[in-house]
């Protein structure tokens, strides 16, 4: 079977204190924006009414917060989430600024803390995830604690491919 995640994302790999600095950027589109926004239910007009835009204080449409934070976390799974068993909590979220169609997010990391588990197979990671704007404008901020594989438990030689 060939290798699908990296050799260098198990829970003895995060420090307290590292940050990373995610490979790629992602330009938000109207799709993206308006597709999910009407997935998940969100209504607000500002987030796709064009005619509205006019009462909204930004001029014209804003992109739905849940999208922002979305894409930030996503950006950030290659790096963080490619050995996570299990998601344990996301909190302290906050929209600084907002997102626009055309603008680019950008994602960044600080690993916060790291600590055993119950599990021997498996650590807790504490994430401090942030996104900027090409700009780099602070558009979303959160932390999240995640169940990480251990490679102790889970790489069995250095041939594991």
């Amino acid at each position: 079977m060939s290798r699908t995640t990296a050799r260098t994302n198990y829970f003895e790999h995060f420090v307290p204190g590292q940050v990373m600095r995610h490979a790629r950027g992602k330009t938000m589109t109207e799709m993206d924006n308006v597709l999910i926004t009407n997935m998940v239910l969100n209504t607000a007009d500002a987030h796709f009414d064009e005619h509205r835009k006019e009462g909204n204080p930004f001029g014209t449409r804003v992109v739905f917060g849940g999208v922002n934070l979305a894409f930030v976390i996503g950006l950030a799974a290659q790096d963080t989430a490619e050995n996570a068993i299990a998601e344990l909590s996301m909190d302290k979220i906050r929209l600084k600024n907002p997102v626009f169609h055309g603008d680019t997010i950008y994602a960044f990391t600080e690993v916060q803390s790291v600590e055993d588990s119950d599990r021997p197979d498996a650590g807790i990671v504490h994430f401090r995830h942030w996104g900027v704007n090409q700009d780099d404008t602070v558009v979303v901020e959160a932390e999240r604690r995640v169940l990480v594989k251990r490679a102790s438990h889970w790489l069995k030689d250095e041939t594991d491919v």
